[in-house]
């Protein structure tokens, strides 16, 4: 019997989309869940400074200890978290650390963030495991240009055919994310308030620069029990360790606007952004919906926008170098 290689099932997807359904997407789920999960990486020391800390809401963090929160171990960023509904017809099928989102439409459906390339066969195994097909995923879209949100665009759109959006600003980096030396594709680029639609759903983009120039937040509204609450799928507002003066500008205007968005549920591109798991503890089948949290809208925005401030206070306060 001839051996199928990871490769086999690109080339015959290049040449046959039509392979995919469903017995191909099988096939990938086998040997990419049992590749090596070589983009995975644990956070060192080294990954981010342990300084300047702040405090809020009576909790502590430095730019690494928000690093660690927010990805976890390298098995974290692989493993899935259980796929569940969020509201509406709105589902979570990431990873413990990573997010992934399934918006389910009577005309197919849209996935937010494919994560890395090895996350695909485990994102499609819980889209599957919540009894819908991945193959009808017909819109990809991300909140911004990182391996850890982004790279598997390539092979979902393989997998599945869907179309590729992307934030103008961000174009050039994904244009470098090519697992494997595949091409990232992008079928279509947006700007600022554009919007998205599909099947009675649709999304709007907004730019909320700074962590990536294209960092994007998608807005939409879902239904739930005969009341209408507004989603907003937040992108990372976490400063680098150096700010620049245009990422300063850039994320004071992402501030902004973040807490001016209209918002019952917030969501985020890692879990721990709006408290996934221990929302996820809090779910029962007559209960209340952890996940429509006004209260906990702007939280997110509260640690970032601290920590941004801390990191140029000491900025600040650091000797110039003269010539």
């Amino acid at each position: 019997m001839p051996v199928i290689t990871k490769n086999d099932i690109v080339q015959k997807v290049e040449h046959d989309p039509t392979l995919i359904r469903p017995a191909l997407i099988a096939a990938a789920l086998i040997l990419l869940a049992a590749a090596p999960a070589g983009a995975q990486t644990d956070i060192t020391p080294a990954s981010a400074p342990d300084h300047p800390a702040v405090t809020v809401a009576g909790k502590s963090y430095t730019p690494l200890g928000i690093l660690r929160r927010n990805m976890g171990s390298a098995a974290d960023q692989l493993e899935a978290f259980p796929p569940h509904r969020i509201v509406g017809d709105i589902y979570y099928v990431g990873s413990k650390s990573l997010s992934s989102f399934l918006i389910v439409t009577s005309q197919g459906n849209i996935l937010i963030n494919t994560g890395f390339e090895a996350n695909v066969p485990v994102i499609a195994k819980s889209v599957a495991q919540l009894g819908f097909k991945f193959a009808d995923t017909k819109i990809i879209l991300g909140n911004h240009a990182h391996g850890d949100h982004m790279e598997g665009d390539a092979l979902a759109k393989q997998m599945t055919g869907a179309r590729v959006f992307a934030m103008a600003e961000d174009v050039p980096a994904l244009a470098a994310i090519k697992p494997g030396g595949k091409p990232h594709p992008i079928d279509e680029v947006i700007s600022d308030g554009a919007t998205v639609s599909l099947g009675g759903m649709t999304l709007t983009a907004h730019l909320t620069a700074g962590h990536t120039p294209g960092c994007t937040t998608w807005t939409t509204t879902a239904a739930e029990k005969g009341m209408r609450y507004e989603v907003v799928f937040g992108c990372s507002l976490r400063a680098p360790a150096v700010i620049t003066p245009a990422i300063e500008a850039s994320l004071n205007r992402s501030f902004k606007l973040v807490r001016g968005l209209p918002c019952d549920v917030p969501l985020g591109d890692h879990p721990a952004e709006y408290r996934m798991a221990e929302k996820y503890a809090r779910l029962r089948p007559a209960g209340a919906n952890p996940f429509i949290d006004k209260a906990g809208c702007t939280t997110e925005a509260d640690i970032q926008q601290a920590m941004f401030h801390a990191i140029l206070d000491e900025q600040a306060k650091k000797p110039r170098d003269h010539p």
